[in-house]
């Protein structure tokens, strides 16, 4: 019965925050889709701008998140030898199935939050709809994650064929473009929030890097969550990253579909639409004021 209750509560803390939030997102979406080419466009020549003038390119978009892997695979099973994944999954296909949704989001609002600052001769123009300059960003990390999927997805296939006890493909692989949206769209929501007062506090961007390693340590990446008492898991759980990282790995792996969690993807979406409502309303306070100090 109270399992009923809180369901229902769910049910309608969510239409609340849909309501809410409805006005700015109904907005925000025909912004997107009427500047559809222009944002394709833009992305495309975000991408190719960031890595314009070096030898290798587009490659070092992956460069530095594979050695990062490397670094942790060896330091956590062979240098301190310890084994953080669950019994039926290699640590290493464990650990890179967490750490790839983590380098889209951190991609997406650290280049994110410096957005209106790279395209400043396109805020100063009257008639440019200056709400899609965030949605460019995100896009252009989503791209570097896209490559980032299909390589992860060869690996998987890779342990599967050299006997390794992992059920794949299956068909809880379908819900991957979801928690791809859910990571997309959190980001996006922070990003209006920090792009907007980065304009005119500089440091934040050095805060934000402080909370993105803080964010990695405090989700469970690099270590599973059966390592935290009872007591304490909650907070975890309220963790709106651990949603996405954990559904990285429950799509790829045959676990738990997110309707079967209906109280964390409640959560989850709830705490989104807040944070994109915050956004919003910064963005739209902040936004005459851009031009003058930019």
């Amino acid at each position: 019965m109270s399992n009923s209750v809180y369901y229902i509560a769910g049910l309608i803390l969510i239409t609340l925050m849909f309501l809410l939030s409805y006005k700015y997102m109904r907005q925000h979406i025909r912004d997107i889709y009427g500047s559809k080419r222009l944002i394709l466009d833009l992305v495309k020549n975000d991408f190719k701008v960031k890595y314009a003038g070096s030898y290798l390119g587009i490659t070092w978009a992956f460069v530095q998140p594979v050695i990062t892997i490397l670094l942790y695979w060896i330091v956590f099973q062979y240098g301190l030898r310890v084994v953080t994944s669950d019994t039926s999954l290699p640590f290493a296909i464990w650990l890179i199935t967490g750490m790839v949704p983590w380098f889209f989001i951190a991609d997406a609002i650290t280049n994110g939050s410096n957005g209106f600052f790279e395209y400043n001769y396109l805020v100063k123009k009257v008639v440019f709809k200056i709400s899609i300059i965030p949605v460019i960003k995100v896009f252009s990390a989503l791209l570097v994650h896209i490559v980032f999927m299909i390589f992860l997805i060869a690996i998987y296939i890779l342990y599967q064929v050299f006997g390794s006890d992992i059920s794949f493909p299956n068909i809880s692989i379908l819900q991957l473009p979801y928690y791809t949206l859910c990571a997309a769209v959190l980001s996006l929501s922070i990003v209006y929030t920090t792009s907007s007062i980065t304009v005119f506090f500089r440091d934040l961007t050095q805060f934000i890097s402080i909370m993105l390693q803080i964010g990695m340590w405090a989700t469970p990446i690099l270590w599973n969550i059966s390592m935290v008492p009872d007591e304490y898991k909650w907070i975890v759980y309220g963790n709106p990253v651990n949603y996405i990282v954990e559904g990285y790995r429950n799509a790829l792996t045959g676990g738990v579909w997110f309707w079967q969690i209906p109280y964390q993807s409640l959560w989850f979406w709830c705490f989104t639409a807040v944070i994109f409502m915050v956004g919003m309303v910064v963005f739209k306070r902040l936004k005459p004021h851009f031009a003058d100090v930019l």
